[in-house]
């Protein structure tokens, strides 16, 4: 059951179906008033195949269009309308500035009367982006390295990013500007904030050069920063350079974003085919952060409870959770944030009949191995121990891909194509 719910619910996020379904109920309100072309412009790991749809449903009306994908993604899309830029992640490079400067010279072709469809996802930050002034993209990459080694959050990531960029943070909607921009975005951002999903080229940027460096300022990377990255944050901050397009400016007024996959969306169709199953269903959580082995006692206190109290939903049960949480690596093993979370869940419920517990990352990789994460049930740690493995030594040494390899309990999806983070399952029989 457990296995055919994560399926349901990574199927709900695949980049094809998710535009598909929207292009089919909105394409008319969409193509109303555009007597011109339709361009198609994006980036993101999960790009190629919604401009595949895109292409499958308007390709008469198109006439260009360039997206960024992951270079090793290119040899699986051909497409017949739309260039396809190979491009680097996470790092960026070159080739996501010349991507990024293709983009916006389509954009900027589209004119009053054309549409402008822009496909974001999970790594559009990386894969394509046009530095400004004289700043170089090797520069934009070492200040994303350094604060994200000094713990700084995406939301703080992002307003250093914007304002050293002319891309995103609301820019290409600029540079699209008089034409008419509607934006899908597949959301790999815990609670779909849209103008952090690949940075929100399209989208109003709250933030200002001020706060950029006051980010620089918290985590003391200012006078650590090139000396023009410093240059251009100052001069924006005394009004000298380009400020992003702030909320209300009437570049937006022509401009839609729409989130068309998420976490959300993907636990809320894994929850009608619980019910469709004959389950009690429930979504408890798409913003579900932490380490993961703690993260994995609480989903096991909750599949006790349920076991045995019938709260919040009575069996046969399947409580529904989503998110992403971390891993601080202390030890030397191999393993992944969803694997970590399952044998932690699959120690606290040891010798439980009739619970299981999977966690899974939806695009199909969980850490650096070649599994999307792992099921476990009652029977997962007793199974260890007859095999004469200790399951906290494999816990605490971060090696919790070895243990699932002895044990069993590997989920194998191959690469989904899409990344709307991880998707955790509780199912609960009745006994």
């Amino acid at each position: 059951t457990a296995m055919s719910l994560i399926l349901e619910g990574i199927e709900a996020a695949d980049p094809f179906s998710a535009v598909s379904s929207f292009l089919s109920k909105e394409k008319n309100r969409l193509l109303e008033g555009i007597k011109g072309s339709i361009y198609v412009v994006g980036a993101g790991k999960a790009t190629g195949g919604m401009a595949k749809a895109v292409e499958s449903i308007l390709n008469d009306r198109i006439k260009g269009g360039v997206i960024a994908i992951p270079e090793e993604l290119t040899r699986e899309i051909s497409l017949s309308k739309i260039k396809v830029f190979g491009s680097t992640h996470p790092k960026p490079s070159e080739k996501s500035v010349r991507a990024g400067k293709a983009i916006i010279d389509t954009v900027k072709e589209a004119g009053e009367e054309d549409l402008v469809i822009a496909l974001f996802s999970g790594g559009g930050s990386a894969l394509a982006d046009y530095p400004a002034d004289a700043i170089s993209i090797e520069e934009i990459s070492e200040v994303s390295v350094a604060l994200m080694n000094s713990g700084a959050d995406i939301f703080e990531l992002n307003t250093v990013r914007k304002h050293l960029s002319l891309f995103k943070g609301g820019w290409l909607a600029k540079h699209a500007s008089p034409s008419k921009v509607v934006c899908l975005m597949i959301s790999d951002v815990v609670g779909d904030k849209m103008d952090t999903i690949a940075s929100g080229p399209t989208v109003p940027d709250p933030t200002t050069f001020r706060d950029a460096i006051g980010v620089l300022k918290k985590y003391r990377l200012l006078d650590k920063v090139s000396s023009s990255v410093r240059n251009y944050l100052e001069k924006g901050a005394k009004n000298e350079a380009p400020e992003t397009p702030k909320p209300g400016d009437p570049i937006f007024k022509n401009v839609t974003n729409r989130v068309i996959a998420s976490n959300i969306l993907s636990l809320e169709a894994m929850r009608r085919k619980a019910l469709d199953m004959g389950y009690h269903a429930l979504i408890l959580t798409a913003f579900l952060e932490g380490e993961a082995r703690e993260v994995g006692k609480v989903i096991a206190g909750i599949a006790k409870e349920v076991k045995r109290t019938g709260n919040p939903i009575p069996p046969p049960a399947v409580v529904l959770t989503g998110g992403e949480t971390t891993v601080t690596v202390r030890g030397k093993g191999r393993g992944g944030r969803n694997q970590e979370l399952a044998l932690s869940a699959a120690m606290s419920i040891e010798g439980l009949y009739g619970v299981a517990i999977a966690s899974v990352g939806s695009d199909g990789r969980d850490g650096p191995t070649d599994v999307a994460g792992a099921i476990v049930d009652g029977e997962t740690v007793r199974k260890a121990k007859e095999r004469g493995l200790d399951p906290y030594r494999f816990l605490s040494d971060n090696n919790s891909y070895e243990f699932f390899k002895a044990v069993g309990g590997h989920v194998k999806t191959g690469y989904t194509g899409t990344n709307v983070n991880d998707l955790i399952v509780i199912v609960v029989e009745k006994t």
